[in-house]
């Protein structure tokens, strides 16, 4: 008899122990990315938070070389750049529910060698110092919405790319070819349109993504562009390119960010500690357009000497 209750305590307890280690297994995610409106949440988690309003930061370090014909390619800055986001819901009659998101951002050229804020910049094609400008863009919104869907309803969304047992994948290739606001009027036909190309990765666990938490913590990624170069380094139209190659993480708060960025903000563009507003309607602003306003409102000299 006491053999037998035994036996049967011993396998009530089995079922119970087989049961409990079965539960996270049996636990859904609310992001389903079987799904196009799950894969649109993953892409709000991940970009910035499912939570209206809540600011996220992304940071990278990274460098800036060089290229021209003939020569050999040359390190010349070293990054270290910030966006500060936030996402808001957005609704449109025939595309359902998406996301918006407003930000700006700060990108510094540091010295190659001692990894300093750089405010002159020793030009090696005109054996003179120029004046340095930061990127300090703001706004930079991503345009007026996302959506799972087209205007007719068919789903027009695949985030992320990959997807395996544990981890996700993420990239984009953003060629860029428009007006160069800093050209004349005839650029369909002489030329002088900007130029440029922007490629992102991104990557991270898949647990972490389809965790309850509003946004993703365990990812990383990668930024490289290629653009022709500064206006602030004054090249008058010298052939080559610049490419930029960046690792790029999120980080919990403010004072998390680099030493560099943290004191270039406090101490110069202190507005970049928070996201632009949701309702923020502005054009976005570029090195380009920041180099035109400085130079139209005579901060700057005027150039082609």
């Amino acid at each position: 008899m006491l053999r037998k209750h035994f036996l049967k305590l011993s396998l009530t307890l089995l079922i119970l122990v087989t049961s409990t280690h079965s539960l996270p297994a049996q636990t859904k995610s609310k992001i389903d990315l079987s799904t196009p409106d799950g894969q649109l949440m993953a892409m709000r988690k991940d970009t910035c938070s499912t939570v209206d309003g809540k600011t996220v930061i992304y940071t990278w370090h990274g460098e800036i070389y060089s290229r021209r014909r003939g020569e050999p390619d040359q390190k010349l800055f070293n990054v270290e750049g910030m966006n500060i986001r936030q996402c808001g819901t957005v609704k449109d009659k025939k595309r359902g529910t998406g996301f918006r998101t407003v930000s700006r951002e700060i990108m510094l050229y540091l010295d190659p060698k001692t990894n300093e804020i750089l405010d002159k910049w020793e030009n090696p094609w005109l054996g003179r110092e120029v004046n340095v400008i930061h990127v300090a863009n703001d706004p930079v919104n991503f345009g007026q919405g996302f959506f799972a869907r087209n205007k007719d309803g068919e789903p027009t969304i695949k985030w992320p790319d990959i997807v395996t047992e544990d981890s996700w994948y993420n990239q984009q290739t953003i060629p860029l070819f428009y007006h160069n606001v800093l050209q004349g009027d005839y650029q369909k036909y002489v030329g002088g349109a900007y130029h440029a190309a922007e490629m992102f990765t991104s990557f991270g666990s898949l647990d972490d993504l389809l965790n309850d938490n509003d946004s993703t913590k365990v990812r990383g990624g990668g930024w490289s562009r290629i653009s022709d170069y500064l206006p602030w380094m004054e090249m008058q139209g010298r052939e080559g390119v610049l490419y930029a190659h960046a690792m790029s993480w999120k980080v919990d708060e403010f004072e998390d960010l680099s030493v560099n960025l943290k004191n270039y903000i406090n101490e110069r563009e202190p507005t970049y500690k928070k996201p632009p507003p949701l309702d923020d309607q502005r054009p976005n602003q570029t090195s380009w357009t920041v180099f035109k306003n400085l130079l139209e409102g005579s901060k700057l000299p005027r150039g082609g000497h």
